[in-house]
């Protein structure tokens, strides 16, 4: 079963056109890569009257071509590049003369918090990164300007058709928060584990499909001075949240999430979640260094480059992040989360696979029409096939990658999700539905991995969080059925 979010490795290589990269005989075929949730909330704002008024397929919104455009990146894991020198050059393209600023940052929140407060926003935001902001409140507050002109308007590439028959069906599933379109996701990720392919080869080792057979070789890791797994307790990203939490489902099926994103009463609480939470605070106190905890992100996944650990939870990002630091005797490969118990409802071989990478118009921008335009561009073939150029990134673009020349890691993540079939793991929306429940699940999370709490302890605070913000009336609620 798949679910609203979700990519089918069918789905994903009908629309991206990842065909056109099979390895050779007998290859699997390929699919791809990325970041992040969408987020939510009640009043979404309209886009201008003017983005929708117009008839020319050159110019949908009304552009007006001598207006200043502002646009603010994540500069993380794909840099900013992607964004100076290829998006806005094509904006630029489009409307000579055009000023454009760029704003590249990893501090999202530190730069736009006050903004947003202030009025005085960007026309374009891409909402990505341990600050990133919540879109529920933004949202709530009007302050996103609301996207189904684009997804409706012509298509740069072929006018005849809409923006919205020229990516897959899970940005549009994705972009709604109550019921209005007001988040475009534009990249394909796959999360599960990462290792290196090159040192398993070296030394002779297979990737384990059952919990027993991974602690087995956390134990023969150990005797070489590697550990089976590691992660960050400083400034550390959400990784290891989301790799419970698809552990869960992978133990309980994807109903699990659903019902955690639905507020469900005692969905913390689940066997599964349990297992899974349990499962994974073993491996961290008796596979694991707590030193690492005194590490960011970075820093741990350089360890990763150095033969330090065997496996880090990631997202397919990973390979480009680290590409100037990774070693020639590195190859990223990526690796299904082994079986928990016999029973597990979802077989071993299957991962997560969603899209992401936030990008937004500021409802209240001085310049929304060309805001829109510009992620026009974006999901253009051109802006879409650089953009994998340039990240080894693949967008939610159908077509966009063909021809381009993949890296390893994506080459892997492409067989794991042919591997995966239809079991693919359903992403968790809350993150983006109730941000106070993530962060807080986030920062607890650590606590969990530093052994400074039990399973039970964490996830009986899980719940009381969640039963809080259930209760709050001021949080407005979102709902999935699948």
């Amino acid at each position: 079963m798949t679910h609203p979010g979700e990519i089918t490795r069918r789905q994903l290589l009908r629309r991206i056109g990842m065909t056109a990269l099979v390895a050779g005989p007998g290859a699997g075929l390929l699919s791809a890569c990325a970041t992040g949730g969408a987020g939510s909330g009640d009043q979404p704002s309209a886009a201008p009257t003017s983005a929708a008024a117009t008839t020319d397929p050159k110019n949908p919104f009304g552009v007006d071509p001598k207006k200043p455009l502002e646009v603010v990146i994540f500069s993380g894991g794909y840099g900013d590049s992607y964004a100076k020198d290829l998006h806005e050059e094509l904006y630029k393209k489009a409307y000579a003369g055009v000023s454009i600023k760029h704003t590249g940052t990893q501090g999202i929140g530190t730069q736009l918090r006050p903004r947003f407060q202030g009025g005085d926003v960007p026309d374009v935001l891409n909402n990505s990164g341990p600050e990133a902001l919540d879109l529920a409140a933004l949202a709530a507050e009007g302050q996103l300007a609301e996207l189904t002109a684009l997804f409706d308007a012509p298509s740069i590439d072929d006018p005849s058709k809409k923006v919205r028959d020229t990516i897959t069906p899970a940005v549009l599933d994705n972009a709604k928060i109550s019921g209005k379109d007001v988040v475009l996701n534009y990249t394909v990720s796959h999360r599960a584990l990462w290792y290196n392919a090159k040192l398993f080869a070296s030394k002779g080792w297979t990737l384990p499909k059952t919990w027993a057979e991974f602690t087995a070789l956390g134990d023969t890791a150990k005797k070489e001075g590697i550990h089976l797994f590691a992660y960050p307790g400083l400034k550390g990203p959400y990784y290891q949240l989301w790799n419970v939490l698809y552990t869960a489902a992978k133990i309980g099926g994807n109903q699990v999430i659903i019902d955690i994103d639905n507020l469900v009463d005692n969905a913390w609480l689940a066997e599964p979640v349990k297992q899974a939470v349990t499962a994974w605070t073993d491996i961290m106190l008796k596979y694991s260094d707590k030193s690492y905890l005194g590490l960011d992100h970075t820093q741990v996944q350089v360890k990763h480059l150095q033969n330090k650990l065997l496996f880090y939870p990631v997202g397919s990002w990973i390979e480009n992040e680290m590409a100037k630091d990774k070693p020639m005797d590195f190859e990223y490969a990526i690796a299904p989360i082994p079986d928990v118990t016999a029973a597990d409802k979802m077989p071993y071989g299957a991962i997560q696979v969603g899209v992401g990478e936030n990008f937004a118009v500021p409802a209240k921008g001085k310049n929304v029409p060309g805001g829109l335009e510009y992620l026009r561009i974006m999901l253009s073939k051109e802006g879409a096939k650089g953009f994998t150029e340039k990240t080894k990134s693949v967008t939610v673009v159908n077509g966009a990658a063909e021809g381009v020349d993949l890296p390893p890691g994506l080459m892997s993540a492409a067989k794991a999700g042919d591997a995966a079939g239809q079991n693919i793991i359903t992403e968790a929306r809350f993150e983006g539905w109730y941000k106070e429940l993530f962060d807080f699940g986030h920062a607890e999370m650590i606590n969990l991995m530093a052994g400074r709490m039990t399973p039970d302890e964490y996830l009986t605070k899980m719940q009381k969080k969640a039963d809080d913000i259930k209760k709050d009336d001021s949080v407005a609620k979102q709902t999935r059925s699948q």
